[in-house]
This record gives structure tokens, sequence and C-alpha cells, in this order.
């Protein structure tokens, strides 16, 4: 399968990115410096009621848009969205130079409790603890988070743990889990005045 991806723009910590395939055609622009604005039209409404809770809680300005082969399922869109997005993370964060690295939340929401612990090393790494009830909230595929996170970490090139320590409401936990990444991730990206541009590595790369 044939894909191209264009790289549009990136002013300080804004990066946007084009990718197009033959199952879909998906356009993401971040602002990881901005204040929680989200444009969010993948045309699965599940998904983007959770990148709007990236966006809210992260502090991080997302604009995003696809479209995909739904007449399948959403799937590809939805892999598709998280690779892409990981794209831009990692073309906005650019050498990563005097950022925090790491991040850490815990996230309640009523019965449910998530921990989300991440670390923009360079390597991709996803330890996924959820464990999900049901197989749908509305018409989403709950089996799509884990794909999202997958797709969204190995393009971010960061290390993510996801552990869920109480829940029974599939719609609890996984808006638990996009919350606490979200927090985990300003912190993480988070310019530390100490560092003064230095890599946060002891190795002096990532």
């Amino acid at each position: 399968m044939q894909t191209t991806e264009r790289q549009i723009t990136q002013t300080s910590r804004i990066a946007s990115v084009h990718r197009t395939t033959g199952e879909t055609d998906v356009q993401v622009t971040v602002n990881l410096d901005g204040t929680g604005t989200c444009t969010a039209a993948t045309g699965i409404p599940f998904l983007d009621h959770m990148l709007h809770q990236i966006a809210s809680h992260g502090l991080i300005d997302l604009d995003v848009r696809a479209t995909g082969d739904w007449e399948i399922d959403d799937h590809h869109t939805n892999e598709d969205v998280g690779i892409t997005l990981g794209q831009a993370f990692t073309q906005a964060l650019g050498h990563r130079k005097g950022i925090v690295r790491f991040g850490n939340f815990l996230a309640p929401l009523d019965e449910a409790l998530v921990q989300v612990v991440l670390d923009f090393s360079g390597r991709p790494h996803l330890s996924y603890g959820l464990e999900i009830p049901t197989q749908r909230v509305g018409t989403y595929d709950t089996q799509l988070v884990r794909e999202f996170f997958v797709a969204l970490v190995n393009h971010s090139q960061m290390t993510l743990h996801i552990r869920q320590l109480d829940g029974i409401n599939s719609h609890h936990i996984i808006e638990a889990t996009f919350k606490a990444f979200a927090r985990a991730t300003r912190m993480a990206v988070e310019i530390d005045p100490r560092r003064a541009g230095m890599i946060p590595s002891s190795k002096g790369v990532l």
C-alpha cells in the first residue's frame, strides 16, 4: 500500500502533519504551548470526544481532521489518527531540548481510576493494562483504544505505561485514561528552566 506523508510546517512548538494512504486522509496540527482548544472531526464521535480530553486537560491545541473507509469499520481511521498525532508530537518536540521529559498522572472518573506514566525517551514502548468490560461504547469498538495508543507511541517515540486501578464502566475507564494521558503529557512537554535548553538525558541524546 502506498503511503505519502507531507510535513507542512513547524514554528516554535507547533507542527502540522498530513498523512494520506489508500484508506485514510488525516491532517493534524498540534501546539504544545496552547490553551486547550480543539477541533476534532475524524468521523468517529467517541474518538473526537477523547481528543477533546487530550486538548483540554493537556492544554494542547489540536486540530484533527480525517476521512477514511468508515464503510468497512473505524479501525484504519482510528489507527491513522494515532499515527499522525504521534508524528505531530515528534515534529513539535524537535530535539526535545529542555523538556521535563517524564510525566505521571492518576485520574479518577467516578468509580474508574487510571494511572498513566510516560517518558518522551525516543524509545517506543507500550504497557497497556486496561480491562474494558464491554465491546463497544456507543458505536466505538473498545479494542481500538489500544490500537490508538500503539500507533501514537510508535510514532511519537514515547514510553507509555497505562494502569487501571479500578473501574467497571467502559466509558469512565477510557475517559479517565485519556485525561490521565493528557495531564502526564502536559507535565512531560513542559520546559524545565533549570535545563537551559539541554537534552534531558545523562547520555546527552534521546
